[in-house]
C-alpha cells in the first residue's frame, strides 16, 4: 500500500533595519504591515521645551514638542496630568510642531506620550512625565448644604474663597464641578454672584435620590495667580416630597407627601402693608422657640403694628423672618382672615405637626396673595421661582456653549 508523501510548508520573515538603529520584522504585526510593528524609541526626534534636571516647569507658558527633522514627524501627543484630564494642544500641519492650548495645572505630574513616523513610514514612540510648580494662590470651594437627608426643593450651594469675574474662569471653575444624581437628572450650576453658585435640577429632585457632589478642581488655572485648589466632596439623600401650598384668599395651606393629600390646615397670613410672599420657598430650618419682636422687621417699638412675641414650632422659610409657626392668639382669624405680619400662623396642634414632619429643603408654596414675588436669590432658596430657561443663563459653560453655536463659521467677504 502507497503513501501520500507530507508537504511541509515553510514560512519565511524580511528582517528590517530600522532608521532609529532598533531591529524588527516586516511580519511583526498581524497583517504584516510595517504601521502594525511595536514603535521603536523616538527619543533622538523629539525635544520638549521643559526643564532638565528634575526642576518643575513654571505656570504661565505651554508645553512645546519639535520634531529634530531628519524625516521624522510627529503624528500625536497626548499629555494627561495626574488628576487624569487632557491637556488640549495643536498640531502643525507638517507634524514638525505641537503645542498645548490649554494652561497647565499647578502642582500636578504631567505623563506625555509622543507618536512619531520616521522617513519611511515606521512608527516609532516617546514617553516622558514632568511636575508643574505650585501656584501662588489658592481657590478653594465648599459645597452646601452639610450631608445628611433634605427635600426635594434643596439646591446645592458651592462657595468660593476668591471671586471669580471673567468668563474664562468662570468656566473653569464650573466645569470642575459635578454633580450625578441616581436616578439622573437634568440639572445646572447658575451663578448668584462673583463667589457662589447654585445648583438645582430642571425639576424637583426624584425622592429617594442619591446625590453627589464633587470638585475636580485642584491645579486648575483660574486667573493670573490663581489656581484651584482641593477637590471637595458632598453626599445627600433626598426624602419624601413633601409639599406645602398656602391659598392666602382661601386661608388654607394643603399639605402633600409624594403627590398625595395628608393634611388641610387653616391658616392665617400677612395683613394689608404686610403680606407674605407669593412663590415657592424651601425651608431653611426649624426653631422650637423663637422671640419674635417688630423692630427685628423695622417697626417702631410702641406703634400701633408693634410686637414682641414668644413663638414655638417655628419654621423658616425665608432669612427675613417669614416662618410657619404657631399663633394661638389669632386663632379666631385662622382660616377665615389674614391678620399677621406676613408670617403664616395656625394652631399650635398643627405648627407642631408641621414642625414635625417638614425637614429642611422641603417646599412652602403661598398663592394668592397680595404681597410681592419670592426672589430667586438673597432671602432663602427662591431658586425655584426662575424658569429652567432662565436658569441657564447663569451658567457660564451653558453661555460658552451658545456663543460657540451663534457664531458663524464663515462671514461674508471672507473667501
Amino acid at each position: 500500500m502507497s503513501q501520500t508523501p507530507r508537504i511541509r510548508t515553510t514560512f519565511c520573515c524580511t528582517v528590517l533595519v530600522v532608521a532609529a538603529g532598533a531591529s524588527a520584522t516586516a511580519c511583526g504585526g498581524p497583517d504584516g504591515h510595517p504601521l502594525a510593528m511595536k514603535p521603536y524609541d523616538a527619543a533622538r526626534q523629539v525635544a520638549f521645551n521643559t526643564p532638565a534636571d528634575n526642576r518643575k516647569a513654571e505656570l504661565g507658558a505651554p508645553l512645546e514638542i519639535t520634531s529634530r527633522g531628519g524625516g521624522s514627524r510627529i503624528t500625536d501627543v497626548s499629555a494627561v496630568d495626574s488628576a487624569g484630564r487632557h491637556l488640549a494642544g495643536e498640531l502643525s500641519a507638517d507634524g514638525s510642531h505641537w503645542r498645548s492650548t490649554s494652561p497647565l495645572a499647578a502642582s500636578s505630574r504631567y505623563t506625555v506620550r509622543v507618536a512619531t513616523e520616521d522617513g519611511d513610514g515606521l512608527p516609532g514612540a516617546r514617553t516622558m512625565s514632568f511636575e508643574t510648580a505650585a501656584a501662588k494662590k489658592a481657590l478653594k470651594v465648599e459645597f452646601g448644604p452639610d450631608g445628611g437627608t433634605y427635600g426635594v426643593g434643596q439646591p446645592l450651594t458651592a462657595t468660593l474663597s476668591e471671586p471669580v469675574t471673567s468668563k474664562e474662569g468662570r468656566a473653569a471653575v464650573e466645569g470642575s464641578l459635578k454633580v450625578r444624581s441616581k436616578p439622573a437628572v437634568t440639572g445646572g450650576w447658575h451663578w448668584v454672584d462673583d463667589k457662589t453658585l447654585h445648583y438645582r435640577p430642571k425639576e424637583y429632585w426624584p425622592a429617594g435620590a442619591k446625590v453627589t457632589a464633587s470638585g475636580n478642581l485642584a491645579g486648575v488655572r483660574i486667573a493670573d495667580g490663581l489656581y484651584g485648589g482641593g477637590n471637595p466632596v458632598l453626599n445627600l439623600t433626598i426624602g419624601d416630597r413633601m409639599e406645602a401650598v398656602t391659598d392666602a384668599a382661601a386661608h388654607t395651606m394643603t399639605v402633600k407627601r409624594n403627590g398625595e393629600v395628608i393634611n388641610t390646615i387653616p391658616v392665617t397670613t400677612g395683613k394689608p402693608g404686610f403680606s407674605t410672599r407669593n412663590g415657592v420657598k424651601v425651608v431653611l430650618g426649624k426653631e422650637y422657640y423663637v422671640r419674635m419682636r417688630g423692630t427685628t422687621v423695622g417697626i417702631a417699638e410702641g406703634s400701633s403694628d408693634s410686637y414682641d412675641l414668644p413663638v414655638y414650632y417655628a419654621t423658616r422659610v425665608t432669612w427675613s423672618g417669614e416662618y410657619v409657626h404657631a399663633a394661638p392668639w389669632s386663632s379666631g382669624s385662622h382660616g377665615a382672615a389674614n391678620v399677621s405680619h406676613g408670617c403664616t400662623g395656625m394652631s399650635t396642634s398643627n405648627a407642631a405637626w408641621f414642625f414635625e414632619t417638614f425637614k429642611v429643603g422641603d417646599l412652602v408654596t403661598v398663592v394668592n396673595s397680595e404681597g410681592e414675588d419670592m426672589t430667586p436669590f438673597g432671602n432663602g432658596f427662591g431658586d425655584w421661582n426662575l424658569p429652567w430657561d432662565k436658569w441657564n443663563q447663569g451658567s457660564a459653560l451653558a453661555a460658552a456653549t451658545r456663543a460657540a453655536t451663534e457664531t458663524p463659521r464663515l462671514r461674508p467677504g471672507a473667501y
